[in-house]
């Protein structure tokens, strides 16, 4: 018994810890996504120049302005964004992670997820698109892109934005894709 009262506890936190964070960016409306998407590429290529081959090379990319995320022991991080085909938007996506293990704390980063071909694509479209633990991202600085290459099609890196995470768990992130009307 004592043991379901300790799990209920942590989840309860959790979710005390990562629903401001979710409701924050949640709210964001589509219009807010696309000022920002701007924005967050500049950041991006700003922050390392060799970053711009993979936005002349790569058929697609999906961009989060802001991922939220937030955890202690379990953890939770969402964030939404655009996708875009041949460099125009396509549709929106929305990001999905649970995560299990010693964390704590809370922070928020920007995220771009880049497709190496037109079937990277439409794998990532088909709404079934899954990174698994085993997926890493490049975190962007100076020069980090130069080695950076495609896994299974997909290229990700991310940008911390602020906030303060303890982390050595084992997560995966979960993406839904709506087509623009």
């Amino acid at each position: 018994m004592k043991k379901f009262v300790f799990l209920g506890a942590i989840v309860l936190l959790a979710g005390f810890l990562t629903t401001p964070a979710y409701a924050g960016w949640n709210a964001k409306s589509d219009q807010d996504i696309e000022n920002n998407i701007q924005e967050t590429v500049n950041k991006f290529k700003e922050s390392d120049t060799a970053m711009g081959r993979f936005f002349n090379k790569a058929y697609g990319y999906a961009v989060f302005p802001t991922v939220g995320k937030g955890g202690m022991g379990i953890g939770a991080a969402f964030g939404k964004g655009k996708v875009f085909e041949q460099g125009q938007i396509i549709g929106s996506t929305s990001l999905k992670q649970i995560s299990i293990g010693l964390q704590l704390g809370g922070q928020a980063y920007s995220e771009i997820i880049f497709f190496k071909t037109k079937t990277d694509l439409d794998n990532f479209k088909s709404g079934n698109f899954e990174l698994g633990a085993t997926a890493s991202a490049v975190a962007v600085t100076a020069g980090a892109s130069a080695d950076a290459d495609y896994s299974d099609g997909v290229a990700i890196f991310t940008i911390p934005k602020g906030g303060l995470m303890y982390e050595a768990s084992v997560a995966g992130q979960k993406f839904t894709f709506t087509p623009n009307q």
